[in-house]
């Protein structure tokens, strides 16, 4: 894949410009403000994380084309918090900004069919996955690979949305009737030990630098516990982080990309999805490491020379879900523990209201 972008470096004092305005933007903010950065943010829905903290906003829909180009005359650079801005949007800013990272991988972490298909063409494992775009196709699908298997939109499906499990005594109608129509991605069920994730920022000269990998627990599809350092073999560790340098190299990507895994039962890393983008599971970075993951998100999308992502502690970072922010008075009893509310005006079952990080010896 190759991809024309600007090399240029972003000097601090210039403006950053930010799609999507939630509380990856705002940590991201926070951090540019840090370096020097102002941070312009462009997004649907007023008094967002985001907006609360920077020094401009935009609030309207992304493909809204008069407020994209008014934004672009705006910023200096152009980054993502939330990927999924529509293909033409995106292609309209890199015609007015640079943008980092680029439309082209933004088109293949959009979908996960492209996505799977694009790590399997350059080596890397995942799981084994039929395209469904219709009953027909389901059915051919599951005839293949067998059940138990996941159906899944192949687009803006995240934290368990737009996902059946095909079973046993699953009605594969009724499955299909749920994807509502929408081009859907059969996935095989994979035998794992444990999930994983390796977040790794690659600058604009293409040098890259890795955060450990770390270990997701997931309730109801919902992150809820990020351990760090995951406790796996050295050589597993090794070989994640290869595979996460592989993709981020193969994509020429600028940014920060998150990379998915499972660990499987027979010890081999399979990949699950990528986010081009800071990425929850990376939270536990601000507390725990030389640089965080939102000021290497800063660096690289500017053009900085990366931070050490090294941990200087272990750590164990949760997420405080609907009205687990109800405890924040307990959580700031505890010496150790980090409190990060995102100013969300309403507790939803579910939303994301913020997190804490606890830091731990090493």
């Amino acid at each position: 894949m190759t991809q024309d972008f600007d090399t240029r470096v972003i000097a601090p004092g210039s403006t950053i410009g930010i799609m999507g305005n939630g509380q990856l933007g705002r940590m991201a903010a926070f951090c540019a403000a840090e370096l020097g950065y102002k941070v312009h943010v462009f997004g649907p829905g007023a008094d967002s994380p985001t907006e609360q903290v920077c020094a401009k906003a935009t609030v309207a829909d992304y493909t809204d084309l008069d407020a994209l180009r008014a934004f672009a005359q705006d910023v200096d650079v152009v980054t993502f918090e939330f990927e999924n801005v529509p293909h033409d949007s995106v292609k309209l800013l890199s015609e007015l900004v640079p943008v980092r990272p680029g439309w082209k991988c933004l088109h293949i972490s959009q979908n996960r069919l492209r996505e799977k298909t694009f790590c399997n063409e350059h080596g890397i494992g995942t799981a084994p996955f039929e395209a469904v775009r219709s009953l027909a196709d389901l059915e051919a699908a599951v005839a293949k690979l067998g059940r138990p298997s996941v159906l899944k939109t192949t687009e803006l499906g995240y934290d368990g949305k737009g996902q059946e499990k095909i079973n046993a005594d699953t009605d594969l109608a009724e499955a299909w009737d749920e994807m509502k129509g929408a081009e859907a991605i059969l996935e095989g069920f994979i035998s794992f030990e444990r999930e994983i994730s390796v977040i790794v920022a690659r600058g604009v000269q293409g040098d890259t630098a890795c955060f450990c990998p770390v270990e997701n627990v997931h309730t109801n599809h919902i992150l809820d516990v990020t351990v760090a350092p995951a406790e796996i073999a050295d050589s597993l560790s090794k070989k994640a982080e290869d595979i996460a340098i592989k993709l981020v190299t193969a994509m020429e990507f600028v940014g920060l990309l998150a990379v998915e895994m499972f660990v499987t039962t027979d010890g081999d890393i399979l990949v699950n999805e990528v986010a081009p983008r800071p990425h929850n599971s990376g939270h536990w970075t601000i507390d725990a490491c030389v640089t965080s993951q939102f000021e290497q998100f800063i660096r690289a999308v500017c053009g900085l020379p990366l931070g050490d992502p090294a941990h200087h502690s272990k750590a164990r970072m949760k997420n405080l879900l609907g009205d687990d922010i109800n405890d924040w008075q307990a959580i700031l009893t505890e010496p150790n523990a980090k409190l990060h509310l995102y100013g969300k005006a309403e507790a939803k079952p579910g939303r994301k209201m913020g997190h804490v990080t606890w830091v731990l010896p090493k």
